[in-house]
């Protein structure tokens, strides 16, 4: 049986909390137990050496006076005795025969005192003359603290359960929770409500949030395809009723006509209707990839070269038009990662604008601006200008104003120069010239 995501976070966090209790226990109890041994171990060693200098300064009779005064009333623990060769006690506090190899020990740990059950001693046996010398001492203290701390261990590892299991269930319905409230979003904008966000704690920031977060934009952006993609649709319809119309009306006219020049100037205006839906249909797959375009085909590029360049092929055009055409550049603009066809042909729109709309001997900019964080391509005219309450109406696809209505177009120009700035990270803004107006992209320096 496959188990949920929150019941392996449960299992984790009790098997988390088992495993570092043991972990700490076993720790405390090997230090504990080192730290006693090394205790006794430097004991015994320094009661052997101060035995020894006594037997070197004054013999055996004084070694076995010595200790006869070492031990203290009721430590029963304490070794130190006078061996002879085979191991006998001759004089002093051990067992009556001690059965270990007579051989010099620096310090060892063993069991050889057979009169009684006893723990380990640890002891050191040198020789002093024709005799052996003991010191040591009965290690009833450490396998006291042993047992204290196995004891600890197991209350330990009996508490690390219950606390791992109810930390455990606490654990598992706090990510539940988390986990359901992100599923039930996914849920509805699987059935499409496209509307529905995750919640989100901006001060908390935690993995959930930054998840939710993510998640939101996607959510957002879907949200914003699928209105843009309905709009599309019903204004694609809406717009291409009027010039299929013109083109089938000025077809039956053309077959009518018998004069061959009438024909041909039919002909001619069939032509015109074909190129304007043509348009629309081209600028909407130029949106179309301009909003799914890899940033893997972005190339490093001059913005001061690039509208350079599209300011020399401009500058005649906008002559022809009767208009000044001046060009600003801010050649401290760094170079930038970007899609240099997208946005070559999102400025000529801007440019292509301009010129429809600014008036005849008037003067028409493109200006290069470079800020700190952020350049800006600008196209500034003297025309009429859009009205603050008609600019977000500009930049909708198929979204054209009333004084453009009796034009030819699509309404598709401003879009996809939205489109190309928002690829770039950036945005695309409409401002006054006073009069005119200004058409500004602007994008961030990377």
């Amino acid at each position: 049986m496959r188990l949920s995501v929150t019941a392996r976070i449960a299992l984790l966090s009790i098997a988390l909390a088992l495993i570092s209790n043991l972990v700490l226990v076993g720790f405390v109890w090997r230090q504990t137990d080192a730290a006693v041994v090394g205790t006794v171990r430097r004991e015994t060693i320094e009661q052997s050496d101060a035995m020894r200098a006594i037997y070197r300064a004054d013999g055996l009779a004084a070694v076995i006076e010595a200790i006869e005064h070492a031990r203290v009333a009721g430590d029963t623990a304490l070794l130190l005795a006078v061996l002879d060769g085979n191991g006998n006690r001759v004089a002093g506090y051990a067992p009556a025969h001690v059965g270990i190899p007579l051989v010099p020990s620096q310090f060892r740990i063993a069991d050889f005192d057979t009169s009684e059950a006893t723990n380990d001693i640890g002891y050191t046996l040198r020789p002093i003359g024709d005799h052996w010398l003991l010191t040591g001492r009965r290690l009833d203290l450490v396998e006291a603290e042993r047992n204290a701390i196995e004891g600890a261990l197991a209350v330990a590892v009996l508490l690390s359960l219950i606390l791992g299991v109810g930390a455990g269930l606490v654990l598992a319905r706090y990510v539940g929770l988390r986990l359901n409230r992100i599923a039930a979003v996914i849920g509805a904008a699987g059935e499409g409500d496209l509307s529905r966000r995750v919640p989100v704690a901006p001060a908390r920031r935690d993995a959930f949030d930054r998840l939710g977060h993510q998640l939101n934009l996607m959510l957002g952006k879907l949200e914003r395809l699928m209105v843009e993609l309905r709009v599309v649709t019903d204004s694609m319809a809406h717009d291409l009723r009027s010039p299929l119309t013109r083109l089938r009306t000025k077809t039956e006219q053309a077959v009518l006509i018998a004069d061959p020049a009438a024909r041909e100037a039919a002909l001619g205006g069939l032509l015109v209707e074909t190129d304007l839906v043509m348009r629309m249909l081209t600028m909407v797959i130029e949106i179309s990839r301009s909003e799914s375009v890899s940033r893997d085909r972005f190339i490093l590029v001059e913005p001061a070269e690039l509208v350079e360049e599209i300011a020399e092929l401009y500058e005649p055009v906008a002559e022809e038009a009767g208009l000044d055409f001046t060009v600003a550049i801010d050649a401290s603009a760094p170079a930038m990662p970007l899609h240099r066809e997208l946005l070559s042909q999102a400025i000529t729109n801007l440019i292509d604008n301009a010129l429809k709309h600014a008036a005849s001997g008037g003067v028409l900019t493109l200006r290069l601006v470079c800020h700190a964080q952020e350049i800006a391509i600008q196209v500034e005219d003297r025309g009429t200008g859009i009205a603050e309450a008609d600019r977000a109406q500009a930049l909708k696809r198929f979204g054209r104003l009333d004084a453009a209505r009796t034009t030819p177009g699509a309404g598709l120009g401003m879009a996809l120069i939205e489109a190309v700035a928002r690829l770039h990270n950036g945005r695309f803004e409409l401002a006054d010239n006073v009069p005119g107006l200004i058409a500004r992209i602007v994008l961030p320096v990377h």
